[in-house]
């Protein structure tokens, strides 16, 4: 059995992936420990995971309500905190570890790893298609100048995995590297096909993003007079107390969606990645209105509507906007048969399991040899699904390290360019285009 650490933050999708992959490996018998925030303790601890602390890394605070100015510097020095890779290289030198799985966006995990020549998975929670283009490139602006390019990093990982399904996916994934998983539930989670008619889940994200209050206040004069009952979580940077909360809605805090998911007809959502696969798998249409222009959500609803299973609509559209797109999803139609064909596919892929085997393909075979503190590995004996990427390299600029006779840790890996994404629909993959619903001033 191996020794693997999980490298996580304390976000809102980022985190069911994170302990999903580490649940699955604990159940399979290996030794796992979890790096995070210390508000994660307890939920990690109550999947019987061993966890750490931070020490150096800097606290986040995902549900501080600030400026979209002062929430944007936040993120960034999230990504690039010292301190993270601190933490990390001294968890490996206190208790080592044959793999460690690191969440895609800490990038400095990422080049702490890279240096100490650990073998290590890149662990992604939305679409490939927004992080290899999308945030790659403008984050990329920022933090190359630190020695952080975000593509690099991730090409020169062993694996990177990536949870969701080809359907999904603006455009083929090239890299070599990664793999799709299927989507990674969160533990205890087995979506199954809706039973409700009529029910309307809305969910606008469990941590805070700015106009979220807003929006919120536009779809609850949506929903008023329709003849359907709401459920409405408000997720943890908000209360129902601070809403004019209708007669026909059922208000809640934070609540899991897997509780709520089987029992509604439809979702009205942010775009989030794990609340709209959740949906999805439920083979629930969803009216999706992204709270943050600069994050995945927009992607998120734009591969819902191009696969004809929801519409988009801007948030800060009026509420007549809003109330036409629901009640459109919550009619039969052909977005329902698509919703469908999309639960079936994202129901049948067992992601935990396959990210478990690709993590598992990494760890040293019974028969591996110790040199010093860098690792002759024997080859799995249990091949991967496909041929095995190259053993990472430190970053350009690194000091030299010594030469490795393995065949696979020396193949070259072809890198994929960054470069922006446009925010223009037609330059979408072929298919549907993406149907927005304007209304209001843009955000």
């Amino acid at each position: 059995m191996g020794q693997i650490l999980v490298v996580t933050w304390n976000g809102g999708g980022n985190v069911p992936p994170a302990l999903g992959v580490a649940d699955e490996l604990r159940r399979r018998g290996h030794d796992v420990r979890v790096l995070g925030q210390i508000d994660q303790r307890a939920a990690v601890e109550k999947l019987g995971l061993r966890f750490e602390a931070y020490q150096r890394a800097a606290p986040h605070l995902p549900l501080e309500r600030a400026g979209f100015a002062r929430w944007a510097v936040e993120y960034l020095r999230l990504f690039t905190d010292p301190g993270v890779g601190a933490d990390l290289a001294a968890s490996l030198d206190r208790d080592g570890a044959d793999v460690v799985v690191v969440d895609a966006m800490l990038l400095t995990a990422l080049r702490t790893l890279q240096r100490r020549r650990t073998r290590h998975v890149v662990l992604h929670h939305t679409l490939h298609g927004h992080m290899s283009r999308n945030w790659a490139f403008w984050i990329g602006l920022v933090t190359r100048l630190g020695g952080l390019p975000p593509t690099a990093l991730w090409t020169r990982a062993d694996r990177v995995l990536v949870p969701g399904i080809a359907a999904l996916e603006p455009r083929p994934i090239r890299q070599r590297n990664a793999r799709l998983t299927g989507p990674i539930w969160p533990v205890g989670v087995s979506p199954v096909p809706h039973t409700a008619t009529d029910r309307i889940l809305v969910s606008l994200s469990s941590i805070f993003y700015a106009g979220q209050g807003a929006t919120l206040r536009s779809v609850m004069a949506a929903v008023a007079d329709l003849p359907a009952h709401v459920v409405l979580t408000t997720g943890r940077a908000h209360t129902p107390t601070e809403l004019d909360v209708p007669a026909n809605v059922e208000a809640h805090g934070f609540v899991p969606h897997g509780d709520i998911l089987p029992q509604v007809s439809m979702v009205v959502g942010h775009g989030g990645y794990s609340t709209t696969t959740q949906a999805l798998a439920h083979d629930l249409p969803l009216v999706v209105l992204p709270v943050s222009a600069v994050g995945d959500q927009p992607a998120v609803g734009a591969a819902v509507a191009r696969a004809g299973a929801g519409l988009v609509v801007r948030r800060t559209a009026p509420a007549t906007v809003i109330r036409d797109a629901i009640s459109r999803m919550l009619d039969d139609g052909p977005h329902r048969a698509a919703a469908a064909r999309l639960g079936a596919q994202l129901r049948a892929a067992n992601g935990a399991t396959t990210a478990a085997h690709e993590i598992e393909c990494l760890l040293p075979s019974p028969r591996s040899i110790s040199f010093d503190s860098n690792p002759k590995y024997a080859e799995p004996t249990h091949p991967p699904i496909t041929a095995q990427p190259s053993h990472p390299r430190p970053p350009t600029g690194d000091a030299s390290t010594p030469s490795d006779s393995h065949p696979q840790r020396t193949a070259s890996i072809n890198r994929q360019q960054e470069t922006p994404a446009t925010a223009t629909d037609s330059q979408l993959v072929s298919g549907s285009p993406t149907v927005i619903l304007r209304g209001g001033d843009a955000p």
